[in-house]
């Protein structure tokens, strides 16, 4: 089963957000993704939505031939946005 959560903003977040200004490992059609120290990161490219698009990203991560399904997740809002993180 995985979990949803958020941690606390610490240095790990300051390791996301300077992991997010380095050039992205792909684009699909509502995400730009980045590889990060925590994980995976999808950026979403809207508007940030009332419950984070897991399974949208899930979805568009196929296209990259990541298969995030039995990934841990988590959400940030950075400086770029609404970022989903996946991890093991």
């Amino acid at each position: 089963m995985t979990s949803t959560t958020t941690r606390p903003q610490s240095n790990s977040f300051k390791l996301l957000e300077e992991a997010l200004n380095q050039p992205p490992i792909g684009e699909t059609a509502n995400f730009t993704w980045n590889a990060t120290p925590l994980g995976i990161a999808a950026i979403y490219k809207g508007a940030s939505p009332s419950k984070p698009p897991y399974q949208q990203a899930i979805k568009e991560g196929h296209e990259l031939s990541m298969d995030l399904s039995r990934e841990e997740k988590e959400f940030h809002l950075t400086q770029k946005g609404l970022a989903l993180i996946f991890y093991s």
